[in-house]
């Protein structure tokens, strides 16, 4: 289960101004911090069907959006708190649906932008 805490959502919440993004913090805040839980409920609002265990599904979906994610320019907005950034950049791609977007970073940022990014840093 990967947690997080009412002020780790508070500050992702002083950072995105975004609809989308404070719909999911509510969810997670909703969920007590379980981003896995608070992720498989916005998943089904937008019409995924989550077929595997909680946890392994947010996973899943944050290695769909590894390779944007792990984008310099987006691994350094990260590191440097600039989400808002980092959630432009994957709305456009589409990959991942916009209520997504924020729990995905906030199990990236849990995992670790380094740690996450690794596999990615051994190809080039």
């Amino acid at each position: 289960m990967t947690q997080v805490t009412p002020e780790d959502i508070a500050k992702f919440r002083e950072k995105l101004q975004d609809p989308d993004a404070a719909t999911a913090l509510a969810e997670i805040e909703d969920c007590e911090g379980n981003l896995e839980d608070a992720t498989m409920v916005l998943a089904i609002r937008v019409g995924q069907q989550p077929d595997i265990a909680n946890a392994e599904w947010l996973e899943s979906l944050a290695k769909k959006c590894r390779a944007i994610i792990c984008r310099e320019e987006n691994r350094n907005a990260l590191l440097s708190d600039d989400y808002a950034a980092v959630i432009r950049s994957l709305a456009t791609t589409k990959i991942c649906p916009p209520l997504l977007i924020t729990p995905v970073l906030m199990y990236v940022l849990q995992q670790g932008v380094d740690s996450f990014c690794e596999p990615l840093d051994t190809i080039s």
